[in-house]
């Protein structure tokens, strides 16, 4: 069948493709090991659209090829399966992905050609992105389909357990630098970043900064990967003074860490019914996005749509994300 493939730009830039196969068996932890604070939370809210029955409105070769961020990884293969009838644990090794910002621009750049990106599920691209898009990309329609969750990640031997927005904001414009002055021991604060065209760095922007003053992080603290800033700040000089960011389902589901424990933020845990009831406070929706120019009976488009009915609810609610209402 035909498998997600990526373009020839950004293997040149170093952006090798993600496979769903390949994360599963690097992140050697299973969602059973998510942190402590979510753990007891993680379920996805019971909803009966769950139990629509799925019906492939395509054939494996038909299923379009699909790109987008790293944490939207088994919806995708999800998608996959329940929309042609394919096993999940083939559609899983069938996906491949890119980052958040090349998903975006391999869709809107590229996907006029041959073997483009013809759909992508991802997250909000990065202003740079959005920019290039409208100056040289082609139109495309956008709708939101789920919903997750800008996360705070510190190492569970850390004292504190919720800070409220503005004492991260603060952290992070180097405002604050010891963890005593937010209730912790006397140790410096380790502010882990992302890089500027990762999709967590972009909900970080967006959802926290808003603009707002915000300090460089050294090269060592703003890893390339999602899984590296998660490995860093559990590793970090093995001591308790690191902090970093993800995003939810990332760091509950696909890339949970032994000793590593979620914030609450302004008193709020972050969990699947804080999340779907939108109370926790730093939530923001994913994506699902083809070119305008994409023909009603085109598989992409036919996916695009599907994802709007129960039977596309009932997916993302199986594969543990929140979907939107």
């Amino acid at each position: 069948m035909k498998q997600s493939k990526i373009s020839r730009r950004s293997f040149l830039l170093g952006l090798g493709p993600l496979s769903s196969a390949a994360l599963l068996a690097a992140c050697g932890e299973a969602a059973s090991s998510a942190p402590a604070s979510s753990a007891a939370s993680s379920e996805a809210p019971a909803s009966s659209a769950s139990e629509v029955p799925t019906v492939p409105i395509l054939t494996e070769d038909e299923f379009p090829v699909t790109d987008g961020s790293t944490a939207c990884i088994p919806l995708i293969a999800q998608i996959m399966a329940d929309t042609t009838g394919m096993e999940l644990e083939a559609a899983q090794s069938a996906v491949t992905t890119n980052t958040t910002a090349w998903a975006w621009r391999n869709l809107g750049l590229y996907g006029d050609t041959e073997n483009g990106t013809r759909l992508i599920i991802a997250y909000e691209a990065p202003e740079s992105v959005k920019e290039e898009l409208k100056a040289d990309g082609a139109p495309l329609d956008q709708k939101a389909i789920g919903r997750d969750a800008l996360v705070f990640i510190v190492n569970e031997d850390n004292p504190v357990q919720s800070l409220t927005r503005q004492q991260l904001r603060d952290i992070y414009a180097g405002k604050i630098t010891n963890w005593k002055d937010v209730g912790g021991e006397d140790a410096d604060i380790v502010a882990f970043q992302r890089r500027e065209d990762s999709g967590s760095q972009t909900l970080f922007q967006k959802l926290l900064i808003q603009g707002g003053e915000l300090m460089d992080a050294p090269t060592e603290l703003a890893p390339a990967m999602m899984g590296e800033l998660v490995d860093d700040i559990a590793e970090y000089n093995n001591a308790a003074n690191a902090i970093g960011f993800s995003v939810y389902y990332y760091i509950s589901e696909m890339y949970s860490k032994p000793g590593l424990r979620l914030l609450a933020v302004d008193g709020v845990t972050p969990a699947a019914n804080t999340i779907a009831d939108e109370s926790y406070p730093l939530c923001n929706e994913f994506y699902a996005a083809v070119r305008q120019d994409s023909g009603p009976d085109t598989p992409e488009r036919k996916v695009y749509d599907w994802l709007s009915t129960d039977a596309g609810r009932a997916c993302i609610q199986k594969s543990g994300y929140v979907a939107a209402q």
